[in-house]
């Protein structure tokens, strides 16, 4: 199953649960929210203000979310430069692909942060801190020199570093969703859990392609 059919399926269920059903008759001006009973027992109306409640996250699972912001950045920086820099038409492909779904899970990413009142970035994490000169990266992160290379190679060249280091990116995004299911707690809301598990999944197949590509694994 896609990561969006099940988002929307979680959304589905969380508002159910959640919120309970918003009813409107034509003789209302408001919806009525009504709470669907435990079995055996009856719905009850709630008050017009209610308003629903957010399953409960772990630090964690906002640190991956940040995080996982930051790591797809750079991936859709990597893609950026494939157009002017070969002619491989199965790379750019692969490349459009990569840009348009990270992009489009960056919007999720930072929608899910900014419902729940956190920041969308790291400034104060891993990713972002300057140590003597020094940026620490998450897991599979391009360094400045390797980014610099890239930009730098053109043709074949550029084939091999681009492939060589998404396939490392994309490895340190399963790091990253290893990490998250590990912490005592994290992985489990819903949205989280469909978003970390697709990321997993989505990113094996795309070693698995990319690894073909460059004729086995680097």
């Amino acid at each position: 199953m896609s990561f969006r059919k099940t988002l929307i399926g979680g959304l589905v269920c969380a508002v159910v649960l959640a919120w309970g059903m918003i009813l409107t008759t034509p003789a209302q001006d408001k919806p009525v929210i009504v709470q669907p009973g435990a079995p055996g027992q009856p719905t009850r109306v709630l008050p017009e203000n209610t308003r629903p409640k957010l399953p409960p996250v772990s630090p964690k699972d906002v640190e991956f979310m940040q995080g996982m912001i930051m790591h797809h950045e750079q991936a859709v920086e990597m893609t950026a430069l494939i157009d002017a820099r070969t002619q491989h038409k199965e790379l750019k492909l692969l490349g459009a692909r990569i840009s348009h779904s990270q992009a489009e899970e960056i919007a999720f990413m930072q929608r899910w942060l900014a419902v729940r009142g956190e920041a969308t970035s790291m400034a104060t994490a891993a990713g972002h801190q300057h140590k003597a000169g020094m940026v620490m990266l998450m897991p599979g992160m391009l360094t400045p020199k390797q980014m610099d290379a890239l930009k730098k190679a053109r043709d074949k060249e550029f084939d091999r570093l681009f492939l060589e280091g998404m396939i490392q990116h994309h490895a340190g995004a399963l790091v990253m969703v290893k990490e998250l299911f590990d912490a005592p707690g994290a992985g489990q809301e819903s949205q989280i859990f469909a978003f970390a598990t697709d990321v997993d999944s989505g990113q094996r197949a795309e070693i698995r392609v990319m690894e073909k590509m460059l004729g086995g694994k680097p």
